[in-house]
């Protein structure tokens, strides 16, 4: 999955199996720090993309206000 083609729900899957590796200690600690880093930049995309949703809610939510 690259950063353009970026799904919510496959992030969390993702961070999900690579957490279920750590936590069964089926990970190679040569590994550990690359899959950390990837979990971290994918906890740093699902953030923006919430934001991103939220703000765009927001919006909508406040069109719908001023129509009233």
């Amino acid at each position: 999955m690259t950063d353009e083609k970026f799904r919510y729900g496959e992030a969390i899957k993702e961070i999900e199996l690579i957490l279920e590796t750590i936590e069964n200690e089926e990970l190679d600690v040569d590994e550990l720090t690359d899959k950390v880093k990837r979990v971290a930049h994918l906890i740093k995309l699902c953030k923006k993309k919430l934001t991103h949703t939220e703000q765009a809610v927001e919006k909508i939510l406040e069109e719908i206000e001023e129509d009233n």
